[in-house]
């Protein structure tokens, strides 16, 4: 299995994602505090789907 860099949307839509689950945690954006572990993870799915899946 050949491993490929996340295209930019891709690695853009992770960091969005991990940035609001950990502010969200911190408090920063106190709405999406119910949802900071799922957003997080949902960021490092994003980028473990766009390493391994060509085109992603």
């Amino acid at each position: 299995m050949k491993l490929t860099a996340p295209s930019p949307f891709a690695w853009f839509v992770a960091v969005a994602a991990g940035g609001a689950g950990l502010a969200a945690k911190f408090g920063l954006l106190p709405a999406l505090a119910p949802f900071a572990f799922w957003l997080v993870t949902i960021g490092f799915a994003v980028l473990l789907l766009g390493t391994l899946l060509r085109g992603m």
